[in-house]
């Protein structure tokens, strides 16, 4: 039995919506999982294939164990082979689509669907639902959290959404990058975020005209400059001419949401490699192979 698994980047926050608001974006690893008769073979290319584990420390690993023990699978052996393409530590939720893949590897095996089980396991996985649910779902997903439990709602983003990724050579963790953030914030800067992650997705999904307020943030972005300074240039370069951007995830990558597909040039983006990607709407895709 082999299945071929094919899983969406993700872009998280979206201005205020921070650990809440996650969008999938059309960049794709794929990962093909086989039943053998014993053992672990793990194979990889693209982004990371010189860094990325072999064994059982791999993230897709230890996500396709996971999800075997949650829905009581016990494959003799497994080979992975991971084609990845979404950049890794760049805030475009590389790990969470590892996570994905991996959970959702183990139920195309097991010949299930994906449930709500798979959800809270990824969720489990990297301690918010955001870039998870983005990934499973595809679209815009609003991401919470009640007591143990995880939850996300699934929005279709706007037709005329043109997403930009401006994406730096360097890397950043997002444990450190968190490690940079205030204990507490202000109730005014909580209610700015408040209003703002709920604009986002009113416009991302209804009125995209409303981009440029909607992803306005107080709430974490200018705590991180000292982390990734050109990230947070460019992002105020290019709100100060008209265009709704925002640091993705845990940075350093730059999200633009356009309609138009353009950036302007008064804007210096030289140093960063600047990628249109479009809206990933279905999701996670489990297929059959051979």
């Amino acid at each position: 039995m082999s299945v071929r698994v094919r899983v969406p980047a993700s872009t998280a926050n979206l201005g205020s919506g921070f650990d809440a608001l996650g969008m999938a974006l059309a960049l794709h690893d794929v990962i093909d999982v086989r039943e053998t008769e014993s053992g672990l073979a793990v194979t990889v290319s693209g982004e990371g294939a010189e860094d990325v584990a072999r064994d059982e420390s791999n993230l897709v690993v230890r996500a396709f164990r996971a999800a075997c023990e949650r829905i009581g699978f016990a494959p003799a052996g497994l080979a992975l082979h991971c084609a990845n393409v979404i950049p890794h530590a760049r805030g475009l939720g590389s790990s969470a689509a590892a996570i994905v893949g991996g959970i959702a590897g183990a139920y195309g095996l097991a010949g299930r669907p994906l449930d709500d089980e798979a959800l809270q396991l990824a969720a489990q996985f990297e301690g918010h639902a955001d870039n998870v649910a983005a990934s499973l779902l595809g679209g815009l997903v609003v991401a919470w959290c009640d007591e143990d439990r995880f939850g996300a709602a699934r929005v279709e983003p706007h037709a005329d959404l043109q997403p930009i990724a401006i994406i730096p050579a360097e890397s950043s963790a997002t444990h450190v990058t968190r490690g940079l953030l205030p204990d507490k914030v202000s109730h005014a800067d909580a209610a700015f975020a408040a209003g703002r992650s709920a604009l986002a997705v009113h416009a991302i999904s209804t009125r995209p005209d409303l981009l440029l307020p909607a992803l306005a943030d107080k709430l974490h972005q200018d705590y991180r400059e000292s982390a990734w300074p050109s990230t947070i240039r460019v992002v105020r370069e290019l709100r100060a001419q008209g265009v709704a951007a925002a640091v993705s995830g845990a940075g350093p990558t730059v999200l633009a949401l356009t309609t138009d597909g353009a950036l302007p040039r008064a804007v210096d983006v030289s140093a960063f490699t600047v990628l249109p990607v479009a809206v990933d709407r279905t999701g996670v895709q489990i297929s059959p192979l051979g």
